[in-house]
């Protein structure tokens, strides 16, 4: 059977109005548990998934509930609301979903801000003085808010220099009050009161202010520079004080981007960064609020000295295509550093270790900061043999606390350019994958400049994720090579630490060597025996792919060898199965860089049986201690294997450690999809109990599969599986009840009469109704007969017999409404039958619930009686009968003064434990 989906809630929803509970909404308080659960149905039992949507957004939960029946979350917070889907599916047919949408329901506590506003109009005639009170609170559903003076209470009209109102673009999420041209009576206490009017219990929420003639805005000062400039390791101290505003400001730091330092200490107004680096630097702002006016806000900036990342690059004579430095011609040494703050960078310039000046040969220049920051030049103009040596350029910070940066650049008869080279035997450059490789590229010249590794056959990220890697030796490293490595990699000369000249290139082939990829990695075969099997082993990639053998092995025995030609799988065929055939065969197929292997397990096994969950009713009662379960299950591929001959079924009480066993014999072969049942007896109540079944044929034991059963002294029916719980129809009246859904009513249904939706709210969930458009006529009869309940015996010497509690859902809506009966049958040598509870007339469109005590003391059934009221908009509905041990609460039972007209009649007869007659003798198929 495909599956099919219910939601059902823990009834901790609150506010929920029919029309909308119709349309599947559960509202719930913040911070209250939401619980869902997923009734589910459909053999093999389905598998279940909740996910959820938010507008167009969808998470799935990280929590492993999500594939659970039942999704719980506790504490719910407001961005958890949304729909929320149970998903169910067993392979067969369209997998069954259904959803819910949550609406959670918050009120926070509301904010009051004052703002005012002098106008000015007609050169001074007209003045003004007007305050307006901003009272905002978020919640869901919609605020609604009222004002108070005192205790006096504002409304619209009530007072000429008073305005409440809306904006419109708030959407009532703001409520405004405006005091118009400001009187003396207008300085006082006010109250704004926030209400969502008690749903979900959530009270109402009020905040106040106090207007008077000193009210006023935020003004603060803060007591240090801007900017600030320090040395790393320094405590800075950033003071901030207020200098006005009442009521009195309230003071917070932000930093403008990311979030304050975790080392930080606040005390009010005066922050503390104790131990200053680079990474908190940033402007820092002091924000003063008393929800008066605008907040009052200053910021300084602080600035962390730094000095890092030195180099240098030589320019040969740029009017001239010789990349060679020459005597005679120029040339210019270039010296670069990062500096903070870059304002206080000076350059020192030495030869030698003697400094440097600039003249008319010897030129020292600073490059523009907004091209090249942080750059220094030394043009040297006319080069002669005497300025051969060592030049040094000193980066420094005037602030000092900070060590400078020194780089000595060479010029001499030996510095020249750069050349790349790549040693023969270094491309191609042939590796496996996991191993670590170093591509090389030789260089030559001085100095020796940066090398930058790239891809260069495609635009991809080099094995550290970035698109270039630097090395100072030519040398790329690469650890853990995989096959996604191939290729060509190209090295090519940086200008730093060189020569600023066009870059040299050289290439390097890597090829990387992997073992064979096969599928199947492992695959399963059962069969029985003298049936043929083939197995089949397929490359799917390798490298060298020209050099292929396999080999085929039972265990360690060597079965077969041989080498690819132009085919891309090997085969192993089994042409009639014995014992000695089944057990595990690998396949390996191999070139250079090792081996892949198909894994192939033929076995004789039969699959494990699938527990039927959806039995109807499988508990019953047959004396007052014990239970009997029906247990069923059907056969996954039972003509996989050979026949099954006998299940070994294992029982134990839940908790306990020992199996007991037996044997369930079986005759002759189960077909796909039969069901099978065995009828378990002698359940102690209310234990519960765990059961192993497991497969039997010639080859030995099958997969084994384990459930739970359960205890329950409920009787309880929906009315969805196909035969309506064993409900029959009288025979003896004059017409028959329907089982209907929303969903599948017919298109010409009677309107204003008859539910929208099953008891639950779910238009594709069934119930039972009488349909009284014509043929019918007033006062016929539909009688509907619930299975047969049988009890034991009473025992005069024992305890007093316990109460059951009977319980149903009705729908009696339609101005032609008729009566509603319901009979308790006894079984005896006479049949009698009580009247139990009636209805009639007009109940609204709504599903509304009777619960009756009963007390029999034989057999009995129960008799749903529609009669037919005096035209077509009668329709009566009945869904969710149950019958559960124990009476039923008190306040669940009718007052003598029934709002809705019911009868509840006490039926005073004595019942054993509830049990449905099943004949159970053997298992059964």
């Amino acid at each position: 059977a495909p599956p099919t989906v219910r939601i059902v809630h823990s009834g901790l929803a609150c506010n929920i109005e029919e029309e909308r509970y119709s349309e599947r909404v559960y509202t719930i308080r913040e911070g209250e548990t939401l619980e869902l659960t997923c009734l589910v149905t459909g053999h093999p039992r389905p598998q279940i998934r909740w996910t959820k949507t938010a507008g167009s957004a969808s998470d799935r939960f990280q929590d492993s509930s999500v594939f659970n029946e039942t999704l719980r979350i506790t504490s719910i917070q407001r961005h958890q609301g949304g729909r929320y889907y149970c998903k169910a599916e067993n392979g067969l047919g369209s997998p069954a979903i259904k959803s819910i949408r949550v609406d959670v329901y918050y009120l926070d506590d509301p904010v009051v801000t004052v703002h005012q506003s002098i106008g000015e109009a007609k050169e001074q005639f007209y003045y003004e003085r007007t305050v307006f009170l901003r009272c905002v609170a978020n919640s869901n559903p919609p605020v609604r808010y009222s004002w108070r003076r005192g205790q006096e209470v504002l409304l619209q009209g009530s007072d000429k220099g008073v305005e409440i109102y809306e904006p419109f673009f708030t959407q009532g999420e703001t409520k405004i009050l405006k005091l118009k041209n400001l009187r003396p009576q207008d300085y006082a206490n006010y109250s704004c009161i926030a209400s969502v009017r008690n749903v979900c219990n959530i009270p109402d929420k009020m905040v106040s202010f106090r207007l008077s003639n000193k009210t006023a805005s935020p003004s603060i000062k803060l007591l240090v520079d801007d900017p600030i400039v320090v040395n790393p390791g320094e405590a800075i101290t950033l003071v901030c004080v207020t200098t006005g505003g009442e009521p009195m400001p309230s003071l917070t730091w932000v930093r403008s981007f990311g979030t304050l330092p975790e080392k930080i200490v606040l005390n009010g107004g005066t922050l503390t960064i104790p131990a200053i680096t680079s990474d908190d630097a940033g402007t820092y702002s002091c924000i003063a609020n008393n929800n008066v006016g605008n907040p009052a806000k200053k910021s300084t900036n602080i600035i962390v000295r730094a000095l890092k990342k030195g180099r240098f690059w030589i320019t040969p004579d740029p009017y001239h295509k010789d990349d060679n430095i020459q005597i005679g011609r120029e040339v210019k040494i270039s010296c670069q550093v990062e500096a903070v703050p870059s304002e206080e960078l000076t350059f020192s310039w030495f030869k030698n270790g003697r400094p440097l000046r600039s003249s008319e040969r010897m030129v020292i220049t600073q490059t523009d900061p907004d091209v090249s920051p942080g750059t220094t030049n030394l043009d040297i103009i006319d080069l002669k043999f005497t300025d051969f040596g060592t030049y040094t350029c000193v980066a420094s910070l005037k602030g000092g606390g900070i060590s400078d940066i020194s780089i000595d650049v060479n010029i001499s008869s030996s510095t020249v350019p750069p050349n790349l080279t790549v040693p023969q035997e270094k491309s191609p450059l042939v590796t496996r994958e996991g191993d670590t490789i170093e591509l090389q590229c030789q260089v030559t010249g001085k100095p020796k400049p940066i090398i930058l590794w790239s891809r260069a056959d495609k635009e991809v990220a080099m094995p550290d994720g970035t698109m270039q890697m630097e090395s100072y030796d030519g040398t790329l490293r690469i650890v853990n090579v995989s096959r996604e490595m191939s290729g060509m990699y190209r090295c090519q000369t940086s200008q730093y630490n060189g020569f600023n000249v066009k870059p040299r290139e050289a290439l390097v082939q890597l090829i990387v060597q992997y073992p064979p990829a096969v599928e199947p990695a492992f695959l399963e075969i059962r069969q029985g025996q003298d049936r043929s099997v083939t197995m089949s082993c397929r490359v799917l990639r390798a490298y060298p792919i020209r050099v292929l053998t396999y080999e085929w092995r039972l265990g360690n025995k060597l079965l077969r060898t041989g080498q690819f030609d132009s085919q891309e799988y090997t085969e192993y065929p089994l042409k009639s199965l014995s014992n000695e055939n089944y057990g595990v065969y690998n396949c390996s197929i191999i070139n250079e860089a090792g081996a892949g292997r198909c894994s192939f397990l033929v076995t004789g096994k039969a699959y494990a049986p699938e527990f039927y969950y959806d039995t109807y009713n499988p508990v019953w009662q047959n004396r007052h201690r014990v239970y009997s379960y029906s247990l069923q299950w059907t056969q996954m591929n039972p003509d996989a294997v050979d026949r099954i001959v006998a299940y070994r079924l294992g029982i134990r009480q839940a908790g306990q450690q020992r199996w007991w066993e037996q044997e369930i014999k079986i005759n002759g072969n189960i077909q796909k999809g039969e069901l099978i049942t065995y009828n378990l007896t002698e359940l102690i109540k209310p234990e519960a109990y765990e059961v192993r079944l497991t497969p039997l044929t010639k080859f030995g034991e099958g997969d084994s599969t384990i459930r739970v059963i359960k205890y329950t002294g409920e009787f309880h029916c929906g009315f969805e599986d196909g035969n309506i719980c064993l409900f029959t129809q009288d025979d003896t009246d004059n017409f028959d009840w329907t089982k209907q859904s929303t969903a599948t009513r017919n298109t010409k249904y009677t309107p204003n009469t008859g539910p929208n939706a099953d008891r639950s709210g779910s238009k594709e969930g069934f119930y039972m109704y009488i349909e009284t458009s014509r043929p019918r006529l007033e006062g016929e009869k539909a009688r509907l007969l619930s299975p047969v309940f049988s009890i034991a015996p009473k025992n005069p010497y024992g305890p007093t017999n316990s109460a059951y509690c009977f319980s149903f859902f009705y729908h009696m809506y339609g101005q032609h409404i008729g009566v509603l009966n319901v009979y308790l049958r006894l079984k005896g040598q006479t049949t009698i039958e009580n009247p139990l509870w009636s209805s009639s007339g007009n109940k609204g469109q709504r599903w509304n619930e009777a619960h009756v005590n009963i007390y029999p003391i034989t057999s009995f059934q129960l008799i749903f009686e529609g009669i037919r009221g005096p035209g077509i908009e009668g329709d009566i509905a009945i869904d969710d009968v149950s019958i559960a041990e124990g009476e039923c609460a008190k306040q669940d039972l009718p007052t003598k003064n029934s709002v809705d007209g019911a009868v509840g009649i006490l039926v005073h007869i004595w019942l054993f434990p509830v049990i449905i007659l099943i004949s159970i003798l053997s298992p059964r198929r």
